[in-house]
């Protein structure tokens, strides 16, 4: 059994909890067994687990496990102080808000021997598993990938990085990419912001992402790729699988804890996460200049 804790009780953590509780039946996620959970107030106990010290759960050898849901921006430090007490690690993306101390954490948690999970539930949904089939075997001509949704405080980070689920998607779907240029329109008094990047895949087409937010704005992906097989302007229609995201993704965690998962696939996965947060930092730096 893995004793797990998890930091921060928002929408996420409340609902990492609930799963551990009630795993889903025949999976690896029975290995995991709620110790607590973590907040910055004093909250009554969740769904009957009961609030702990961050202390408490660093130097517990019971705990040997923890799952991540604060804010973006402090990912980094919360990831690092587990790992360094050798816990494993689920934690929502991104996982850092640079790519060096990404780096800095993969390496420190194969230095230990630990896991470090990012959650990415963008390409576990059902409507993302679909249009990955619908693409498959076709060949991009060019490209469009414009995300809506409401304001966002600074605690998510620059938008490259709240919004990095959206390049997992463009990365896993086209391969290696590069940004060729970036922009960033802000009007503060109205809580808005739009960015606007161009990328490149290494065969040369190119790929626009736009992240927009604002108040009222509805959550949506809207997307036009020109594929050389006629384009893909709708995201598909699925049926919503029986088994929830964060429940998926716990039992990739949870298979990982176990050794289930091959070197080959933890590279590959690695290389991605690296390689999106990459791509945010340079997006992040064009906007900027």
């Amino acid at each position: 059994m893995f004793g797990a804790v998890v930091v921060g009780v928002g929408t996420v953590g409340k609902v990492r909890i609930r799963d551990m509780l009630a795993p889903l039946p025949g999976s690896t996620v029975d290995t995991l067994c709620v110790k607590g959970f973590i907040s910055r107030r004093s909250v009554e106990p969740q769904q009957g687990v009961k609030q702990m010290s961050l202390e408490e759960a660093l130097s517990r050898e019971d705990i040997r496990a923890a799952f991540i849901c604060t804010e973006n921006t402090t990912h980094e430090e919360n990831v690092r102080a587990f790992l360094q007490t050798g816990k494993h690690v689920c934690v929502e993306y991104p996982m850092a808000m640079n790519y060096k101390a990404a780096v800095e954490l993969f390496d420190l948690a194969q230095e230990k021997g630990l896991v470090l999970h990012v959650e990415h539930i963008g390409l576990l949904s059902a409507e993302y598993k679909q249009l990955k089939t619908e693409l498959t075997g076709k060949q991009l001509q060019e490209g469009t990938l414009h995300f809506t949704g409401g304001a966002v405080n600074s605690n998510f980070g620059f938008m490259a990085f709240s919004g990095v689920s959206r390049l997992d998607w463009l990365v896993d779907l086209f391969g290696e990419l590069s940004v060729t240029s970036a922009r960033m329109e802000e009007r503060p008094d109205d809580n808005y912001m739009k960015m606007t990047a161009l990328l490149q895949t290494l065969d040369n087409r190119r790929l626009t992402w736009i992240e927009e937010r604002g108040p009222g704005l509805p959550r949506s992906k809207n997307i036009d790729f020109r594929m050389d097989s006629g384009t893909v302007r709708e995201m598909p229609t699925a049926t919503r699988g029986a088994v929830g995201l964060f429940m998926q993704d716990l039992v990739l965690f949870s298979g990982k804890l176990l050794g289930l998962m091959s070197p080959e696939d933890l590279q590959k996965e690695r290389w991605r996460i690296l390689h999106c947060l990459c791509l945010a930092e340079n997006i992040q730096r064009h906007c900027q200049q």
